[in-house]
């Protein structure tokens, strides 16, 4: 292990806070120094992602709606949702998949995400190619009036791109969250290979999967309030029988 013993590993985790220690361990300030920069650094990163969702916001406030209504229009008709993305995108794909499923309110609707099963993930990269890992799932489960939601920090994932195409090939609603300038998925959505596609704006990857949490909820959230409005009042949805 390297660096100030008292801190640990530490220094090699967050090196600005270990360069401020440095500096000020000798004044008796290494605590308040640590503390200061910690303070410093969430509250810079706070105000970043701040902005980067007013941003988002006012870009994408009337293609979201417009993709909620699509999205529920598919689910009122029997579609499901799938979900999919690499790495940390993979975690937000599982996380939107359950709000559609188990939604802390609402209406539950189905939903799958696709790295959840590791049998089939694993089979497919390596009997086939990590490449087609969405895709082949898609030919297999997907069906015309189905929606199928990939989320990428880069935009550039070549099985994202492979899911997509498969996806509009057998009739599926296509939705894209990407980052920097979107990559390949910008792409697919310029040739009318993508229905849906919200890029956001920074090179961060973490303030890029905030930002992109932020779209899907709203996604899921906007998805409700259509089928909602649909529905009618309580009153009305009764009367109407199951």
């Amino acid at each position: 292990m390297t660096g100030d013993s008292s801190l640990g590993g530490l220094d090699r985790l967050y090196p600005f806070l270990a360069a401020g220690a440095a500096v000020d361990a000798a004044a008796g300030g290494h605590d308040a120094a640590v503390l200061a920069d910690a303070a410093w650094s969430a509250g810079t990163k706070a105000a970043e992602i701040a902005e980067l969702r007013d941003q988002v916001a006012a870009r994408y406030a009337e293609p979201l709606a417009a993709c909620a209504e699509a999205v529920a229009g598919r689910l009122a008709d029997g579609g499901r949702l799938f979900t999919f993305g690499n790495g940390g995108s993979s975690t937000d794909a599982q996380d939107l998949a359950t709000a559609f499923l188990h939604p802390r309110y609402g209406r539950p609707l189905p939903a799958l995400a696709l790295t959840t099963d590791v049998a089939v993930v694993t089979a497919l990269s390596n009997d086939v190619g990590f490449e087609v890992v969405f895709a082949r799932q898609l030919a297999a489960l997907g069906r015309p009036g189905d929606v199928a939601v990939g989320l990428s920090t880069s935009g550039g994932s070549a099985n994202l791109a492979a899911a997509f195409e498969e996806a509009g090939r057998g009739g599926m609603l296509t939705v894209g969250l990407a980052g920097h300038q979107g990559g390949r998925l910008a792409e697919l959505a310029a040739a009318g290979l993508l229905d849906h596609l919200f890029v956001v704006p920074s090179s961060s990857v973490h303030r890029i999967q905030e930002a992109q949490t932020t779209i899907y909820h709203v996604l899921w959230e906007a998805v409700q309030h259509v089928l909602a409005v649909r529905a009618g009042p309580p009153g009305r949805r009764l009367a109407q029988g199951p």
